[in-house]
């Protein structure tokens, strides 16, 4: 997964150095006023030059070009300045080495996990040409009196452990940043899922209202018109325009009974049912309505020779495939391949995978696809794939979707094996 690098995060960098730096020079003061003992000119010069980058670097923010460029530079010119740090304040023979580690902590924070890792790795370069520098003579000492008077293996011991430490530091600031964006990632979700659920609860309050102010006068409304038409024996606009009422008046009526799937609590009406006859029961009347035309869409899988078991509501089943496999037809306006295959492990539970092969979706429709309302399609109404999570959720279920733009969409609906639902909660 590719990391998001935020502007934020580099000014958040830019200020921790600067924390960093001015407790450094605070120490300094107090040693220097309780020892008496007066710092050379060169580390006040390195501690000035800090704070001359932290201003550069401040503006180079305030540009707001190449930040990722800025972050990497930043920090290896932190690391060089760490070393030259540690080479005046006497190398190995001082805590000063310590600073490395803000370096590594500070990019695992702010820029990536690969930049933890680069720091570690320079760290451990730069530390160890100083040390052995100094130790073999090929640089002198700042001070000849900081000079190790120790053997090499001990010098090795300690290097080696610095190394160690540097890895380790850098190994678990990747984990925590891992741990970190998943436990974010996770909170995202539900909250998306809390937000989809108040809006799915608001449906509800609305559809109960509608059902009760609308259904009832229609219902008289299209009784009186087809009563009317019975009796109505021409064939001009007035017989057309009551077919326009009857025909409106059983659409107006199918939104209602989407609406009341909100409104009313599952109907645990459960019996033995077999989902693969379900499913071919859903196919037969899409065909005979037209909307799947079997010339234009070829429909494929393993439903067709596997009986699927369950306990359940039939209505509830036909009602998940009807709005499935329309969406997957409307997807493929120009024809297209239905997959439909069921999968029965006792690990995994029940799948049903519906696939298709159409103009899959955008983000943003894959953001809002399960919020109530909101179409994919200009004429939908969005209430079908609402109303399937629910109708999955009240089962226990959980319902998947992956799509990609031009390359299809695919629906996967766990849930648990027929065992576990008896003895369960249903």
């Amino acid at each position: 997964m590719k990391e998001k690098f935020e502007r934020k995060d580099l000014l958040g960098y830019i200020l921790i150095r600067l924390l960093i730096i001015t407790s450094i020079l605070i120490a300094a003061v107090i040693i220097q006023y309780s020892t008496g003992t007066d710092f050379p000119p060169v580390f006040i010069l390195t501690i000035i030059v800090f704070y001359g980058l932290s201003l550069l670097y401040f503006l180079l923010y305030l540009w707001g070009k190449f930040l990722v460029f800025q972050a990497y530079l930043q920090l290896i010119v932190d690391l060089l300045l760490i070393t030259w740090l540690v080479y005046i304040s006497g190398g190995m023979t001082t805590a000063t080495y310590f600073l490395y580690i803000f370096a590594i902590i500070a990019a695992s924070l702010v820029i990536s996990e690969k930049a933890t890792y680069l720091a570690a790795g320079l760290s451990a370069v730069l530390f160890g040409f100083l040390v052995d520098a100094t130790y073999f003579g090929l640089i002198p000492y700042f001070h000849p009196d900081q000079a190790i008077k120790e053997d090499f293996g001990s010098v090795l011991f300690n290097l080696i452990l610095a190394w160690a430490v540097f890895f380790a530091v850098a190994f678990f600031m990747s984990y925590l940043r891992r741990s970190l964006r998943k436990a974010r990632q996770e909170l995202e979700q539900t909250q998306k899922e809390l937000i989809l659920r108040e809006r799915l609860a608001e449906a509800g309050r609305v559809s109960a209202t509608l059902a009760h102010e609308i259904r009832n006068p229609l219902a008289a409304i299209s009784g009186a018109v087809q009563v009317l038409k019975s009796e109505y024996t021409g064939n001009g606009d007035v017989g057309r325009m009551m077919e326009i009422i009857v025909r409106e008046s059983n659409r107006v009526s199918q939104l209602l009974e989407q609406f009341l799937d909100f409104a009313t609590p599952l109907k645990k009406l459960f019996s033995e049912i077999d989902l693969s006859m379900l499913l071919n029961e859903t196919l037969e009347m899409l065909r005979s309505s037209g909307e799947l035309d079997g010339e234009k869409i070829k429909v494929e899988g393993n439903y067709l020779f596997r009986r699927i078991a369950y306990y359940g509501n039939p209505n509830h089943f036909k009602q998940i495939y009807w709005n499935l496999i329309k969406n997957a037809i409307k997807a493929m306006p120009e024809g297209g391949k239905l997959s439909l295959n069921f999968y029965n492990s006792r690990r995994d539970g029940l799948k049903i995978v519906i696939a298709d092969t159409g103009v899959g979706m955008s983000e943003q429709d894959k953001e809002n696809l399960f919020v109530p309302f909101y179409s994919g399609f200009g004429e939908g109404r969005g209430l079908g794939l609402a109303t399937v999570k629910k109708l999955v959720e009240d089962y226990d279920g959980k319902i998947q979707v992956s799509s990609e733009v031009g390359r299809g969409t695919e629906v996967i609906i766990t849930l648990p094996l027929v065992d576990e639902k008896r003895t369960g909660k249903s």
